[in-house]
Parts: C-alpha cells; structure tokens; sequence
C-alpha cells in the first residue's frame, strides 16, 4: 500500500477530532441535536483550517445510518455504516463535491443545478459542497440563486471559500456563515505531538515549535511541513534538522541583536549583522523574528503576571523574558515599529542585507551612546559640556596682542577689563572664532602690563542698549582716534573703567557689534554679509529672567548626567522657571504637548533626585526664557561669529575684490 500522508491520514472523521475551531463545532453540534438545520452553510478561513473536512463531517451527521441501520440525524457520526465509509472514501452518490476553481461558468453550476430536481438516491439528504466559490462568475453566482435560496427540502448547500470579501452579498445573506479561525502555534504543537507519538517518529520540543510558527496557523500546512521534516531528518525531527530545511534564523542572533540593542552595543549590533550575512540567513526572517519576539517582550512588559507563567521547558520563552526586563517598555514599542516598516525596504535597497544593516543602525540611532553627552534633536554634532559658570559660547585660541592692547578670553561675549589700564588703551575681548571689539576705557594715573590672570570677565549689555542709555548713536572717528562705541564715555568724563561693564549677569544677551580691526587706530568697514541681530532665528532670542540662570543651570546638569531623555529632557529644555515656592516650582510650556503626565512626573522625580523640587506644576503659555533659547542664542552667536570674522579677514577680503570669489553660503562653520 502506498505510503499515505499525514494531512490525509490524519484528517478529523468527526466533531471530536477537530481541534481549533470549537466555536463551529459547538454551534453544529447543537443545530444537529436539536434538528434545526439550515439549507446552507458557508464556511470561510485561510488554507488549511478544516472548511472541507468540516463539510464532510456534516454530510456524514445528516446521512448516517447507525451501526444497525437505524440511526438518524446525529452529531456523532459512527464512522462505520454505508453512508459514513462512502463520504470518506468520496464515493456517496447522494454527496457531490464541486471545485469552483476549475468549474467557475454557468454551464457547470447549471449541471450541478440539474441534479436538485432528484431525491436522494441512497442518502437521507442531497449535499452539495461546492468549494473555492468565490472563483464563480457573476452569472454562475445569479444562476444558483433562486435555487439557494428555495432549495428542495432533501437538498443541502454547502459553500467553503477563502476569500469572503469576493462572493455577492446576495449569496451571503442566503448561508449561515462560520468563519474557521487560524490555530495558535501552542494548539498546533499540541496536535503534532499527538500525531509524532502516534507514528512513533522522535522529535525535539524546539523543533515541533519551529514547525508550529512555520504553519502559520494552518494545520495542513503544519502536517505537510512535519512529513517533510521526518523525511529530512531520516525519522527524526532534530531542532537544527527543522531550522535548516526551514531556512529559518536561529533567534540567539535575535536575542543578541535585541540585548546590543538595549545596551546601545554598535559593535555586536553589526558584527551579529555580517554573521547573518555570512551564513545566508534571510533578513527579512530575521526581523520577522525580531518582531514576534519583541510582541512577546511588550506583552510580558505590560502583564507581568505573565512572566511567572512561562513554560520552564521553552528556553527562548525564559531568554524573553529576560530581555523585557532589559529593555524599557517605549523603546520595545518603537523597535517593533521600525522592524514592520523594515521589511517593506528589504525590496528597495541593493541587497537585503545592506537593507538589514540600515534598519539595526536606524534602531541603534535612536538610543544615545553610552558615556556621551545627550544629542540635541535633528542636530549632527553633540552640544559642548555644560561649565561651573553659566557658559553660553566655547573659548576660541588667543590672539596676538597689539602694543597697549589688553587681550582677554571670556566664555562669553563678554568685555573684560583689567583694574587699571592705560589712558585711552582700549580693551579688547576675543570672542569665539577670534573676533575682536574694540571698547576704549576710562583714564587711569599710571599704566599697568594688562595680564589674563589680572583680568575679570564681566557681563555686558548690546551696543544698542549703550546707544538707548547713552545718548544715541556716535561712530564718528575723530583726528584718527580709534572708533569707540557710542555707550562708552569719553576719556575726560573720568568715569570708571569698570562703569560700562557693572551689569547683572542676566543681562548677557548675543551682541551684535561692530567690526573692528585689532589694531588701535585702524577700522574695517562690516560687509554686506555681516549678520545682524534681525537675521538671528525667534527660537534663538530670549528676554533673561531672574529665574533663569538656576534653571539653565539645573537643566544643564541633568541633561549631562543623562538622567533625563527623550520626551522628558524636551520638557525641561523648552519650559521656562516661573517661580519657586520652597520645594514647589512652576514651570511654563508653550507647545501642549509637550505637557505630558508621564514627562512631568518623570521631571519631578529627576528633579527630586537631584536636591530641587520635590512638586512641580506646568502651564501652557508665553515662554520667554528657556535653556533651549540660550543654547539656540549661543549656537547663533558662534556662528554670526565666525561668518564675521572670515568676512573680515583681509586675505579673503582681496580674494572677493580682486579675483571674484565667491564664498558658498552655508559654508562657514563655528570651530
């Protein structure tokens, strides 16, 4: 006798055996107990999950004869009498099969159709089973209807499809419709189980799950692919037997890709993607892989409970497990994000491995490194380290100083003067990217050599708020004198050296100055090119408020030490101190989004943490002094900074007189 297959040999003889769809087993089994029957049944789901042995099981319950002939309609066919053996082996005159598939016109339908005028030859009841009925035509389906919906009393209809979307809704609303549901891995495995232990075929537990997800909630499918791993294995399912037939990837790599993820591990991220490579797994099995294990991650992140129920014998459910404590719950969501719209790029890149490395980077990207500074959004290079003082600009190398010149290096673009300098010796300040301003101070008895460590940095206020005190605008250079803003107060007014620059700290604001050369007596016209304070960016403005410097200063500190992220470090940058009351401050945003329950909560715990507030409060509204303003002021100011001084430089200037060049906008960058 020829060698039968599982899917066949093991086919349900009756409503006991069918596993997975007990929902239409219960609804059958009732309908025939009770003898309220339908004249059609319509039966729909994927390949695989009993609509064509469920058909026949319903055949068999309306036809049986008994053991001793004298059997009815029953829910528990006996398998033995005349009717029952005929419909298994496919031999019932009174019980037609149909395939659709192949028998989709009208001329078929209308044959079959011909038949309904004629009792039952042997049977109690005339079953026709017409399969893939969807494949119809629409005048096949208009040819059936009369007849479907009016059948004669010994006449039953039954209609299996795969696609329910595609038959009229006028055949629909003739059949009592089942939907027959695909079966989760865990019934699957069970049955196969069942199955190996009944041929006596040895298998591995790892390898009967491989089996089960490879079905992909088909029975059939998990049979067929049973047969032919017990032909693979020469009657033996071994786990690496199955996963090399199956193609499929081992999930260590997947476990190992998850855990570099979590830690931030660049290096093992792509070292596990080039062994893949090596090996010719498939990519797009690999973050198919990732994604089932990163669904059981978030389930097991969002019920616990579930943890202590895993199955001790399944080492990749305890592996699992383990990784959902590692990996907090929004970056395990955003992750099985970027693998489902990662598989629908494998097709545009060069080769799918290339398109695998890019989606692991793409994840990789979205976690900050390790032991560096936090990364502003949609910037490429990472803010410079927070200093003890309120530091808005890096310090650029020193300058040569001129004869009489003091030269000072302030954070900031600050003006540094010396206690006593000479009579009409300017002061100059270096800001970063080496400009130079030149402020002549007050006179003092007798001159003093000016040196870095004798100086002190003081905060000043722009030369427009000079020119608003002071009396208006004054840049007439008189008998070579070197140019003086219009602030400063002439040498014979006896002011103090240190009057213009006696300021609050809080005034520190980005200064548009004017550009002069180092060199006393001697000034260079601004370009046309020259920015000004109009060309800065809104988000790079803000009014100083007395609040301020401790909350740029707070903010600054937890955003270093990395103890807030993500939606909770936008929320400091971009809120505002309004007011401490104690342990209570209240914070203001503008964007309501960014006021989010989950952020507040988690900023007042960093904030608790670290010795601030133990309660905080947000409100929408105006913010007009916020850390992300004065990063924006300081990022503008460097790079107005450094555009003026190329600008100036006089090399570039004889490039751009005398020989036409040209500098590309965009060009200039801040050292």
């Amino acid at each position: 006798m020829s060698y039968l297959v599982l899917a066949r040999k093991y086919r349900p003889r009756n409503f006991t055996e069918m596993v997975g769809q007990e929902h239409v087993v219960q609804a059958l089994t009732n309908a025939l107990t009770q003898q309220r029957l339908h004249h059609a049944y319509l039966f729909t789901g994927t390949r695989g999950v009993g609509k064509t042995t469920v058909s026949r099981i319903l055949a068999k319950s309306l036809n049986c004869q008994g053991p001793d002939g004298t059997g009815g309609i029953t829910a528990t066919p006996c398998g033995v009498c005349q009717a029952c053996t005929d419909i298994d082996s496919g031999r019932f005159v009174d019980y037609t099969e149909l395939d659709a598939a192949s028998n989709r016109g009208v001329d078929e339908v209308q044959s079959l159709l011909e038949q309904a005028v004629y009792k039952p030859v042997q049977g109690r009841f005339k079953v026709f089973m017409i399969d893939e009925v969807h494949m119809l035509t629409n005048t096949a389906f208009n040819a059936m209807l009369k007849t479907l919906e009016e059948p004669p009393e010994y006449l039953k209809f039954v209609l299996a499809t795969t696609d329910p979307q595609k038959v009229p809704v006028t055949v629909l609303s003739r059949c009592l419709q089942f939907n027959l549901r695909p079966m989760a891995p865990e019934t699957v495995l069970s049955h196969l189980t069942q199955v190996l232990a009944a041929e006596n075929v040895p298998a591995e537990p790892q390898a009967l799950r491989l089996l089960s997800r490879a079905a992909r909630g088909s029975m059939r499918d998990a049979l067929s692919l049973t047969d032919q791993a017990i032909a693979f294995g020469s009657g033996q399912l071994q786990e690496a037997g199955v996963r090399q037939m199956l193609g499929a990837v081992d999930r260590s790599y997947v476990f190992r890709l998850i855990e570099a993820l979590a830690s931030g591990d660049g290096k093992t991220v792509v070292e596990t993607a080039d062994v893949l490579r090596l090996n010719g797994l498939s990519a797009a099995s690999t973050l198919e892989e990732m994604s089932a294990v990163l669904q059981r991650m978030a389930v097991f992140q969002a019920v616990p409970q579930m943890v202590g129920a895993v199955d001790a014998d399944d080492p990749e459910a305890a592996e699992t497990a383990r990784l959902s404590a590692a990996m907090p719950a929004d970056e395990t969501q955003l992750l099985y994000s970027m693998c489902l719209h990662g598989r629908s790029e494998l097709g545009l890149a060069p080769d799918e491995y290339a398109a695998l490395t890019m989606v692991l980077l793409r994840l990789l990207a979205f976690k900050p490194p390790a032991g560096d500074g936090p990364a502003e959004k949609k910037t490429l290079t990472r803010p410079e380290p927070a200093a003890s003082a309120p530091v808005h600009a890096p310090v650029a190398a020193p300058l040569p100083a001129a004869p009489g010149v003091a030269v000072v290096q302030p954070p900031a673009v600050v003006v540094a003067a010396p206690a006593v300098v000479p009579a009409a010796a300017p002061v100059v300040t270096q800001a970063p990217a080496a400009k130079v301003v030149a402020v002549p101070q007050a006179s003092a008895p007798a001159p003093v050599a000016a040196a870095p460590q004798a100086t002190t940095a003081l905060p000043v206020r722009t030369l427009d708020d000079f020119d608003r005190q002071h009396g208006g605008p004054g840049d007439e250079d008189d008998g070579g004198e070197p140019a003086r803003p219009p602030s400063s107060p002439s040498p014979s007014s006896g002011a103090s050296a240190t009057a213009v620059a006696e300021r609050p700290a809080a005034d520190v604001m980005s200064i548009p100055v004017r550009s002069m050369s180092a060199e006393p007596g001697v000034r260079l016209q601004p370009t046309a090119h020259s920015p000004s304070a109009a060309s800065l960016p809104a988000s790079a403005r803000y009014t100083p408020t007395e609040e301020g410097e401790v909350w740029y200063a707070t903010v600054q500190s937890l955003v270093a030490a990395e103890v807030i992220t993500a939606l909770v470090r936008e929320l400091a940058l971009q809120s505002q101190l309004v007011a401490r009351d104690g342990g209570h401050w209240l914070l203001r945003v503008e964007r309501e989004s960014l006021n989010q329950p989950t952020a507040r909560e988690r900023l007042r715990t960093a904030l608790e943490n670290a010795g601030h507030a133990t309660q905080i409060t947000v409100e929408v509204g105006v913010v007009i002094d916020s850390p992300a303003r004065r990063n924006a002021a300081a990022a503008a100011e460097r790079q107005r900074v450094a555009e003026e001084i190329v600008m100036n430089d006089p090399y570039v200037q004889t490039l751009l007189r005398d020989h036409g060049a040209k500098i590309v906008p965009g060009s200039i960058k801040p050292a």
